[in-house]
């Protein structure tokens, strides 16, 4: 069995705990995970501290040099990593290639966003009584940054931590989801052969509750940026003080399908929307609002197409849909579906249970008070929605706490526009589904879907400070 070790100051340290790290799919254990203490993330943060002060010295063009050799090195390892996606994941082979090639472009915005930071010049003259003098502004980079993150995406949203943080200067201290930490800890031979300083990459693994105040209240973290659950996002957001702070929280993300769509365009993209990675995607498609002239033919068309699906091993290639996190998480969407069918909601297709896998599940006469429509399911599970007209359908987009990702299908342009202006969510994506996401676009939510932005440029506005210079010319 394979044991892995903390990253710390260039070095594998041992620890006196560990764990067993079991598959999703199968239970087997796959390997055995040193388990941090808080004594190791106080070492960590120290350690990064002290990189950081020379790392921040480096230039625009050493940090993008290092930053294109992870691509470089990335690329040749694709199916490597994709394989360790679906062991510790059970993200099926397909779903974790694309994955990977999502986090070498992430990685490849960061490397060109290195050679891009730039300030501005202020007119000081433009004030009465001033002249002589020059002003201008730079980001300047902040220091130790603090990385907590999720399950799902264990590339790439790294990436998105990673990346931007070391395009600027600033050191990062890690900490991944318990369940993924070996596509973590495989970053960091990944970035010691690129050239990154020891110590400007710090890994810890073991329990987030236990080790998450250290990370987020340790005097020498200057930002914390976490992607999770909104319970323990709102948590960090109370200790973190005055720190900078990125919050990335779920979602039960909808679309809204008008009767100018053509249908049969757009239903495979819609399922493929809903179930990719079991649903436990941020912006997963939870909710299909359908124009009740069309609503019949949708449905019959989408529950067509979601039988179509593979259900099965992550390790093959022709699976759609594997397990889900744990059985923990499959107990409690089954309770999720059980209550709302005793609220009157109907099953289309799908809801069938292993300990581990829930099948592609389509939910109609759904009432939006439902867990299954108004809380982040997290799971493969979407409820199909009539509406009379645009207004009602953009009122129960609407009808959420949450807000990360919305859409609309319409070929009608004002509509299109009222729906951008209208609907209450970080990104609104028109003509496709809410599950949309290119790496160097905005990201990020609403409401309670978080707080500050993700997207290589925003999340560099979010690991720098800015700083301005003023020059009297004449003494």
């Amino acid at each position: 069995m394979e044991e892995k070790k903390l990253w710390i100051n260039g070095k594998w340290v041992d620890t006196k705990d560990s764990y067993a790290l079991t598959s999703p799919f199968s239970g087997e254990v796959i390997a055995k995970v040193a388990r941090a203490s808080i004594q190791d993330v106080e070492h960590a943060i120290e350690g990064a501290h002290k990189a950081f002060l020379s790392f921040k010295k480096t230039t625009a063009y050493e940090r993008a040099e290092i930053l294109y050799k992870v691509v470089e090195i990335m690329r040749g390892r694709k199916n490597e990593f994709a394989r360790i996606l679906a062991l510790e994941a059970g993200k099926p082979l397909s779903a974790g290639l694309q994955e990977i090639d999502r986090t070498i472009a992430t990685y490849q915005f960061s490397a060109e966003a290195a050679k891009q930071s730039m300030g501005e010049t202020v007119p000081l003259d433009a004030a009465p009584g001033t002249k002589d003098r020059i002003g201008y502004t730079k980001r300047v980079p902040i220091g130790v940054v603090s990385a907590i993150t999720p399950f799902n995406f264990p590339f790439n949203l790294v990436a998105h931590k990673l990346g931007p943080a070391f395009a600027v200067g600033n050191t990062v201290v890690l900490k991944p989801a318990t369940q993924t930490p070996l596509s973590s800890l495989i970053l960091a031979e990944i970035f010691k052969e690129a050239g990154l300083p020891d110590g400007a990459l710090q890994i810890v693994t073991g329990s987030g509750s236990e080790l998450s105040d250290t990370l987020v209240t340790h005097p020498l973290v200057k930002k914390v940026t976490f992607t999770g659950s909104g319970a323990v996002g709102l948590k960090i957001k109370e200790k973190v003080g005055l720190r900078k702070i990125t919050l990335e929280l779920g979602s039960n993300a909808a679309v809204i399908v008008e009767p100018s769509t053509p249908i049969d365009k757009i239903i495979t993209r819609c399922v493929g929307g809903a179930f990719g990675f079991a649903g436990q995607v941020c912006i997963s498609l939870q909710r299909v609002y359908v124009h009740e002239s069309i609503y019949d033919e949708f449905t019959k068309a989408f529950v067509e197409e979601t039988k179509k699906l593979v259900v099965g091993d992550p390790l093959d290639l022709s699976t759609d849909v594997s397990a889900m996190i744990n059985p923990n998480e499959v107990k409690r969407i089954k309770q999720w579906i059980e209550e709302a069918i005793e609220q009157g909601a109907v099953i289309a297709t799908g809801a069938e249970f292993t300990d581990r896998i829930l099948t592609p599940t389509v939910m109609t006469n759904v009432k939006p008070e439902m867990k299954i429509v108004c809380q982040e399911t997290f799971a493969p599970i979407v409820s199909l929605v009539p509406y009379k007209n645009l207004d009602e359908a953009i009122s129960l987009v609407n009808a959420s706490e949450l807000g990360l990702n919305a859409g609309i299908y319409t070929n009608v342009l004002t509509d299109a526009m009222k729906a951008a202006d209208e609907i209450e969510a970080g990104a609104v994506v028109i003509n496709d589904i809410p599950t949309f996401r290119v790496d160097n676009m905005p990201y990020g939510g609403v409401k309670n879907s978080g707080y500050g932005r993700e997207g290589i440029k925003y999340a560099i506005e979010e690991m720098t400070d800015l700083k301005f210079i003023t020059i009297k010319t004449t003494i």
